[in-house]
């Protein structure tokens, strides 16, 4: 390490870094579920003594507090004095220094899509020559993400401008372990499976689903989650990749086939506690309790990893709650395909402190040490899964690691009065009985008239 200054500084700060259930994490350097070994290599023939690295992004709180435990094993390998500085204004602040010549080395993109219009506008820098290969090599499903990094920039040539770093994972179904077991069913592992386990539910007397689209004036948006997991079970990821882009329209036939394929699940009052008229003013963050009552109101919830921060209180995830991947078609031969969100790092102000950042970003230890804290997934495929905080983690990990397809929420990357608007009033209209086709005409035409 480059010197006994920063060893002592990191021995403080891993001092005061906590778990997710308030145990004291300590990483004392060789020990633990960590790959040392590159990190010790990295840290040989990388000095920037007396250099500084500026990074900003979104995460505040106790997430930048787990960032900056990485952060110190970043300086303590390099010798850099390192800064982060996280902002719930991240996506203004980051576009006004930018734009100013004032940006720090490098912004963590919570959504791609500001990331290709700063990278369009110039004010990015292509990442390092043989980075795209490396993320096409090294990570799960490893394309796609190079392709969900890869913008077209000033002068119109595409290259990649975004490393992704913490994944969320929206492909789950979440389930009541005491229900499946007390009534024999078992996890299905094919959408033909879950559909056959739906009906199976409903002819033993009970309710299969939980489903809720109330979210305050964002109500909608959980609809789309649904209509864009079965869009990439029921097409390949290129067709998908269109509808986002709008090259394939709104009301062409495969989308809607998709919510239609939703609609088979929401519309249908047998399937859906509380009837299909419930769905649009059911809150999503009720909409699974359903799961914990006795006997169980429904017996699964498709939800991202996120929602187990509305589960009752003291909730214990693998005994009264648990998940499985909202599994693919095995008729449609088109893979695992998982669909989520995540961050991406960027280069704002090109130094050789950022593009040893990235170098760093590479190594699995720079995931494990957040893997080790809780509240982070990566879709690095060279990590230790036994770093991960919990068993439920590592089996969300799994799936990452498994997935044949990684595609971006298509909401958060289609504009705005799209994605964060008439797709999501269009699926409350569509639970409330208006047509696939009609939504879906609406929509493009609403999409057309941006133009």
């Amino acid at each position: 390490m480059k010197n006994l200054a920063s060893s002592t500084a990191i021995a403080v700060i891993l001092s005061g870094a906590a778990y997710a259930d308030g145990h004291t994490a300590a990483f004392t350097p060789g020990e633990g579920p960590f790959d040392w070994d590159s990190y010790t290599a990295f840290a040989e023939a990388t000095d920037l003594t007396g250099q500084s690295v500026t990074v900003t992004g979104p995460w505040t709180g106790d997430e930048k507090a787990k960032f900056d435990v990485i952060m110190a094993f970043f300086a303590d390998a390099t010798g850099a004095e390192v800064n982060y500085s996280g902002s719930d204004s991240f996506e203004q602040d980051i576009v006004i220094s930018a734009r100013a010549g004032s940006a720090p080395n490098l912004a963590v993109f919570p959504q791609p899509g500001l990331a290709a219009d700063m990278a369009s506008q110039g004010l990015l820098t292509a990442l390092p020559e043989g980075t795209a290969d490396w993320v096409a090599e090294n990570f799960a499903a490893g394309q796609s993400w190079v392709d969900l990094g890869t913008y077209a920039g000033e002068d119109g040539s595409e290259d990649l401008y975004g490393m992704f770093y913490r994944v969320d994972l929206k492909s789950l179904v979440w389930y009541s372990p005491a229900a499946f077991d007390e009534n024999g069913y078992d996890i299905p592992e094919t959408m033909e499976d879950l559909k056959a386990l739906t009906d199976q539910i409903v002819a033993d007397g009970g309710t299969p689903w939980c489903i809720g689209l109330g979210s305050g004036a964002a109500t909608g948006w959980p609809a789309t989650d649904w209509v864009e997991d079965l869009m990439l079970r029921t097409q390949p990821p290129e067709t998908y990749d269109a509808w986002v882009a709008n090259e394939l329209p709104f009301d062409a036939p495969e989308v809607i086939a998709a919510i239609d394929e939703f609609g088979a699940f929401a519309r249908n009052d047998d399937y859906v506690n509380g009837g299909a008229q419930a769905v649009a003013n059911t809150d999503f963050r009720d909409s699974p309790t359903g799961l914990f009552e006795i006997p169980p109101a429904c017996y699964m919830h498709r939800q991202a990893s996120f929602i187990p921060a509305f589960f009752p209180e003291g909730t214990e995830q693998g005994e009264d709650v648990d998940f499985f991947y909202f599994p693919a078609y095995a008729e449609k031969d088109l893979g695992s395909p998982v669909l989520g969100a995540g961050t991406l790092f960027s280069i704002t102000n090109p130094s050789e402190g950022a593009n040893a950042m990235i170098e760093f970003l590479k190594l699995p230890i720079a995931h494990e040490l957040w893997m080790a804290q809780g509240g982070f997934l990566t879709a690095h495929a060279g990590v230790n899964l036994d770093a991960y905080e919990s068993d439920a983690l590592r089996a969300q990990g799994e799936i990452l690691a498994n997935a044949t397809t990684f595609r971006f929420d298509a909401s958060d990357l289609m504009p705005g009065e799209i994605g964060a608007g008439a797709f999501w009033t269009g699926m409350v209209d569509y639970v409330t009985g208006a047509s696939a086709e009609d939504v879906a005409k609406g929509i493009q035409e609403r999409w057309d008239a941006l133009n």
